[in-house]
């Protein structure tokens, strides 16, 4: 850790230093899905999560079911759910990156604010 990273994280209130401390620089991706599930919308992210596991089983089925159809009217028919229901998962998808993208800049926007109001103390 840097001098300033010290000095910031000493000019911290007990939030700020608790939301920085839970987001590491190094966070993998699975670690970021987790910091996702937590907060505000964390109930949001979780159902978000068992409805793209219930998708993708879904999916898997009428994959399936399409490989395996006895009619023209059905393999049309599996076929346009399979392609619905990525489309419904890559929405999902989508969602849940741009929440982890979002916690990722809101730690970095905490950091510059924290370091004008460092720098404005030091001058004023």
């Amino acid at each position: 850790m840097t001098d300033i990273d010290t000095r910031i994280r000493g000019a911290l209130d007990a939030d700020d230093e608790a939301f920085l401390a839970t987001l590491d620089p190094d966070r993998g991706m699975f670690q970021q899905i987790g910091d996702s599930m937590r907060g505000p919308l964390g109930g949001w992210a979780k159902l978000s999560f068992a409805i793209a596991i219930v998708i993708g089983v879904a999916l898997a089925y009428s994959f399936y079911r399409a490989l395996t159809f006895a009619s023209m009217e059905e393999l049309v028919g599996w076929g346009l759910t399979c392609i619905a229901l990525l489309v419904m998962q890559g929405f999902l998808k989508e969602w849940m990156f741009a929440r982890m993208n979002m916690l990722t800049l809101l730690a970095e926007v905490k950091r510059l604010q924290l370091q004008v109001a460092l720098l404005a103390d030091k001058r004023g």
